[in-house]
């Protein structure tokens, strides 16, 4: 049940702080209002194996456990949410890739998402069909030695930028979740068009997109895993992506914290710094025990993630990802009240924590969609 952090993941965490401090919160506003994808910022990351870190060694990565990567995650997001979660979905659908991917897929495309060269995508989600995965649309037909895929997806992380990416689709479309396969497709092959999602509350410099696929053709070999076991596979991972979505909730929080800390020990009122009035020094301390809370809450799921205990690690996760969700809202909501009217405005980074923090409530299920599942699990 206990977690520990190790000399390893302080030196980490160091790290991931020292890049943060370094080269994210320096430009952080500027990527904000510009909505402009950091694809320099990704790159030196990459040089620091701050980038889907938890791929192996021998794919180029760092091999990091899950604490580690959620370290990583929180650090990343606690800088800026935006660039974070840019820098830190940059690995997306890699772990599908890994876990179920033939040697050739790995080898190929491992490398360069760790190195930085590229971005991947999980095409999952669509207009209709969000947190429901088993009702997507988008079909795969046999033809031949290949298939034709046709449908379309939507907030599609990294849909503009990565050149591969993992998209479901229905081989078997009576069969709900039993008809589901994973294929691998190259986001510039023939049928694929993409449009960027630009007007977006927060998170503003992680691309989205909608994600068109129109008779494309992929061969068998594209086929991640098994025919028409896509969903099964997925379900593999939900518990390692609430507990990433924890981290990144943990981040914003700690930051919003930050910059609350920060104000309070500039700004006077009535002759003193408003830090020496007890309702700040109240406020303060609320926030810090709420966030504390929630990282070991979150730093729990990435044991049990890690432990490979599933049914705890559902568990764990899902109460993760909805405690921290929460509380990086509640966090952010009280650092702009500690900044007064300066919260309310762009000067200052405690509205852009609070805008950013609010995606951590929805996607990877929603807050609603947790409850049922840690229900699930106590009934």
């Amino acid at each position: 049940m206990a977690f520990s952090l190790s000399d390893e993941h302080d030196a980490i965490r160091d790290a991931v702080r020292e890049f943060g401090e370094n080269e994210i919160k320096p430009v952080a506003e500027e990527y904000d209002r510009e909505g402009k994808y950091p694809i320099e910022l990704r790159k030196k990351a990459a040089e620091y194996d701050f980038v889907a870190p938890g791929i192996p060694i021998e794919y180029g990565g760092a091999g990091m456990d899950k604490i580690s990567s959620t370290i990583v995650t929180e650090e990343l997001w606690r800088a800026d949410p935006g660039i974070g979660s840019a820098v830190g979905s940059a690995g997306f659908g890699t772990n599908m890739i890994l876990e179920f991917g033939d040697e050739w897929m790995k080898e190929e495309w491992l490398p360069k998402v760790a190195n930085g060269e590229t971005a991947s995508c999980s095409m999952i989600s669509e207009p209709a069909h969000g947190s429901n995965v088993a009702g997507i649309e988008t079909v795969a037909e046999k033809d031949g030695d290949g298939y034709v895929l046709n449908g379309n997806k939507m907030w599609i992380t990294n849909g503009t930028v990565a050149d591969v990416g993992v998209l479901m689709a229905k081989t078997s479309p009576d069969e709900g979740h039993r008809g589901i396969t994973a294929f691998l497709v190259e986001m510039d092959t023939d049928g694929i068009s993409t449009e960027k999602i630009d007007n977006k509350l927060g998170i503003r410099a992680s691309d989205l997109a909608e994600v068109v696929v129109d008779d494309v053709r992929v061969p068998e070999e594209n086929v991640i895993g098994e025919v028409d076991k896509g969903f099964y596979q997925l379900m593999e991972f939900f518990a390692a992506g609430r507990t990433s979505v924890a981290s990144q909730a943990v981040g914003a929080a700690q930051g919003a914290l930050d910059a609350a800390i920060d104000y309070a020990g500039e700004r006077e009122q009535f002759g003193q710094k408003i830090k020496e009035f007890q309702a700040i020094e109240h406020k303060l301390a609320e926030m810090a025990t709420r966030v504390e809370a929630a990282r070991s809450l979150t730093y729990r799921a990435a044991t049990e993630v890690e432990q490979n205990n599933q049914d705890i690690a559902a568990q764990f996760s899902s109460m993760a990802k909805l405690f921290a969700s929460e509380i990086a809202v509640e966090v952010a909501d009280e650092g702009i009240q500690v900044h007064g009217g300066s919260g309310y405005v762009t000067d200052y980074p405690a509205e852009r924590y609070y805008r950013d923090a609010r995606i951590t409530k929805i996607y990877e299920g929603t807050s609603e969609i947790q409850k049922n599942i840690i229900a699930d699990q106590l009934l």
